[in-house]
């Protein structure tokens, strides 16, 4: 199935020094629009490699949205060499279906990533609008506004699920950063409160 149109600044994978990281994140959508982006932090800094979407028709069954998804994230996976995939959990407000529907979407991404033997990680809507909007409530066009304003995009990222998927692994490198730097600082704290640290950084970066 042929891709929407996406911008791209830089292609193929290559080595990343240790001060480098490559993240691929993903916002599944059952039947809506699945968004993708792909970032690289040198140190602090991010810069975008790919971003893109993929729409299905009307017509298309679950089975082939998810036989679809699964190539395209091993697609991906394979020409870009990502560090990490952070994927979007599922949103609890949905109901049962779309939400069991959801997490099947999601298991593809992940299986994709595990094949690949690259580390998946998730993160809840209001983790990823927190961490790039500075507030859990942050609409879809203020993501698009602090996306682009991060990236130093020229333009807001469409669709907006594309935005979002970008979000998401920016989320990710700001939680493993935020994790290194804590890993960095515990020696000086004693051994019940660096234990303590580690598991409520751990629970939001995994």
């Amino acid at each position: 199935m042929p891709l929407m149109p996406s911008h791209r600044i830089a292609s193929g994978a290559r080595a990343l020094s240790a001060a480098r990281l490559r993240v691929l994140g993903v916002d599944p959508a059952v039947a809506g629009i699945t968004g993708y982006g792909i970032v690289e932090f040198d140190g602090a800094r991010p810069s975008l490699i790919r971003f893109g979407s993929v729409k299905f028709p009307a017509r298309a069954t679950f089975a082939a949205r998810l036989r679809e998804i699964h190539q395209l994230i091993a697609q991906l996976v394979e020409e870009f060499s990502p560090d990490a995939v952070a994927v979007e959990s599922v949103f609890a407000a949905l109901n049962v279906k779309t939400a069991l529907r959801l997490a099947e979407m999601r298991g593809v991404v992940l299986l994709a990533a595990a094949q690949a033997r690259i580390p998946a990680h998730s993160y809840s809507p209001r983790e990823v609008k927190s961490s790039v909007a500075g507030f859990g409530n942050a609409s879809k066009q203020q993501m698009q506004q602090m996306v682009s304003s991060l990236l130093g995009l020229a333009a807001y990222p469409e669709p907006p699920d594309a935005a979002d998927a970008l979000a998401v692994a920016m989320c990710h490198a700001h939680a493993l950063r935020a994790r290194e730097r804590l890993a960095v600082s515990l020696p000086s704290l004693p051994r019940r409160s660096s234990a303590r640290a580690v598991a409520l950084v751990a629970r939001h970066a995994d």
